[in-house]
């Protein structure tokens, strides 16, 4: 078998690579740099979302997986356990340093997993759980919904994207952390990821990202993909899809990892099918 050389760069000490004391390595970097990516695809299928609580208000990450319909972080729609919704979720794609290049676009209805909502999911102090999953279909402007303008992202779940053996997948995460630039402009992190068995199959990633990017999209095969030249497809090779969202990370700033709620048929599937099936014009 021939293989071909490659050239790794090394500077005394240092490698291009960064990681917490959890030795998981990662690139976290803007996403949205001088020549602003927050307008161009994929990117811009990703946002900002604003919500109430009391007479607070909070921020997440979100995006789209239909025209009409965003993903996020269940405790972004609701506190687990409590059976209540929060109010006021305000989505928008592209977010850059206040404006809002796509419009901002209110929620119709949010759908959270049940288990998450009356406090009966498989969860560690009500953070780390199975289901910190919500799908929030918005409201149309004239009969037309972000995603005409913006496309959105894939979804799958299960075993998808992971290597059989050891569960190994490599993520893309998009998100706002007000911990990175105050939260005005979109990240960018770059990480493998592995299923815990420890921590309800949640997958885990290494991540400077901090609050505010809960929600933000969990993405295998970012970006557009090459046409292929003398070359075959990778297997689960479908650009970019959906395997989970932020749903939390460590209080120790020092360990730089972070954690979302697998995707399955009985959470993602279920939401996604339930808010299409009432809202069809939506998807």
């Amino acid at each position: 078998m021939l293989l071909f050389a490659a050239v790794e760069t090394q500077i005394g000490d240092f490698v291009s690579q960064g990681y917490g004391t959890s030795y998981q390595p990662f690139t976290t970097v803007r996403a949205d740099n001088s020549s602003p990516t927050n307008t161009s695809y994929p990117f811009r299928a990703s946002g900002k979302l604003f919500f109430k609580i009391g007479g607070s208000t909070y921020v997440c990450s979100a995006s789209l997986i239909k025209k009409g319909v965003i993903v996020t972080a269940a405790h972004c729609v609701a506190q687990f356990g409590m059976q209540k919704f929060y109010s006021g979720w305000q989505f928008i794609p592209g977010y850059r340093n206040g404006s809002a290049p796509y419009g901002t676009w209110e929620a119709q209805t949010a759908y959270v997993v049940t288990k998450y909502f009356d406090g009966t999911d498989d969860c560690d102090s009500g953070v780390v759980c199975r289901n910190d999953i919500a799908v929030i279909v918005l409201k149309s402007k004239n009969k037309t919904y972000p995603g005409n303008n913006t496309g959105w992202y894939g979804y799958n779940y299960g075993d998808w994207g992971f290597t059989p053996s050891d569960k190994l997948t490599q993520i893309t995460q998009i998100g706002y952390p007000v911990g990175l630039d105050n939260g005005l402009l979109m990240q960018r992190n770059d990480s493998y990821g592995f299923r815990s068995t420890s921590l309800f199959g949640n997958i885990v990633i290494g991540s400077n990202m901090n609050g505010g990017s809960s929600g933000g999209p969990w993405i295998n095969n970012f970006g557009y993909a090459p046409v292929l030249t003398g070359q075959s497809s990778a297997i689960n090779g479908d650009a970019n899809i959906i395997i989970g969202v932020t749903s939390w990370g460590y209080t120790d700033s020092g360990v730089k990892q972070q954690g979302a709620s697998p995707f399955t048929s009985e959470n993602i599937g279920l939401l996604v099918n339930s808010a299409c099936n009432a809202y069809p014009s939506a998807c």
